[in-house]
């Protein structure tokens, strides 16, 4: 810490000393300092659901019909909907109460774990929410009508929203990777973990149901972010 006392450095340049400091012990994982970064860590599994463009929304639900918020989750302006589909599948196996959630997006894509789509009869790849070209289809019906989706039906990729702030904390970028070390009595590892960042984001961890339940996680499992 001599580089403290040398009048020729700022107080931003020490800040970035300390914070160059903390990744280095976070990433030789001596310290689990990713708890005290800028913002706390959040991890969340994500449970199968929608997300629907306004016009398939009035397919399913009626003309004019608008999304009502049931649960408002943890970014912000994100809501789990009253309303739910029925998904239908190439075998003709159904997933009722499948929940839509808002706002409203301009397209339409659907999140499953791999049993889902096994049970399905799907075989889907994991891709990036907005990622859907080349993906399956399927049937969405709702009280007032079916919609036929040619495409949109994915493993949604592990990913983490984060601001800029902890970006810069963690030494990464938008669209690179990052690791999720899982502790507790099982202790995984995710090695990609997709980084997506926005101003507006909070920084939180999803993961899906599968996921969650072969690491053993719940919300008194620690969790670390490695670069």
């Amino acid at each position: 810490m001599a580089a403290a006392n040398n009048p020729s450095i700022n107080r931003a340049q020490i800040a970035q000393l300390v914070r160059e400091s903390l990744r280095r012990h976070v990433q030789n994982g001596t310290s689990p300092q990713a708890s005290q970064g800028p913002n706390p860590l959040v991890v969340n599994i994500s449970a199968r659901h929608c997300h629907l463009s306004q016009e398939s929304v009035e397919t399913l639900f009626g003309k004019g019909h608008q999304l009502t918020p049931k649960k408002w989750l943890y970014q912000e302006g994100q809501y789990a909907a009253e309303e739910s589909v029925t998904l239908i599948g190439p075998r003709s196996r159904v997933i009722s109460n499948l929940r839509i959630l808002g706002p409203c997006r301009d397209f339409d894509q659907v999140e499953l774990a791999a049993t889902d789509a096994i049970s399905l009869g799907f075989k889907v790849p994991v891709r990036n929410s907005g990622d859907i070209a080349g993906t399956p289809g399927c049937m969405l019906m709702g009280p007032a009508g079916f919609l036929e989706m040619n495409e949109g039906v994915i493993r949604a990729a592990p990913h983490v929203h984060m601001a800029p702030e902890d970006a810069a904390f963690y030494g990464v970028e938008n669209k690179s990777f990052m690791k999720l070390r899982v502790g507790g009595d099982v202790g995984v590892t995710f090695d990609r973990i997709f980084v997506r960042v926005d101003p507006s984001f909070k920084l939180e961890v999803h993961i899906d149901t599968d996921e969650g339940n072969a690491c053993g996680f719940s919300q008194d499992v620690p969790c670390e972010l490695i670069k």
